[in-house]
């Protein structure tokens, strides 16, 4: 297995891999994109609105004291 700089991994007693940690100043970048993935794949099954839905909604608002 090829190892990267920067990536290390945490194993159990039995040796299973059971976390990963990345330095964040080398992979910061990939790891919000992997993140952002892992974000919208736990969503995955709830409710949704539409772009028309959420704009009338925002429009109904009423501004903020400004």
């Amino acid at each position: 297995m090829t190892r990267m700089s920067g990536i290390s991994f945490l194993v159990d007693e039995r040796g299973h891999k059971t976390a990963v940690m990345i330095d964040l100043k080398r992979y910061g970048r990939v790891w919000e994109d992997f993140y952002d993935t892992l974000l919208a794949t736990s969503r995955k099954g709830e409710p949704r609105e539409s772009l028309d839905e959420v704009s009338r909604r925002l429009k109904l608002r009423k501004p903020a004291d400004g």
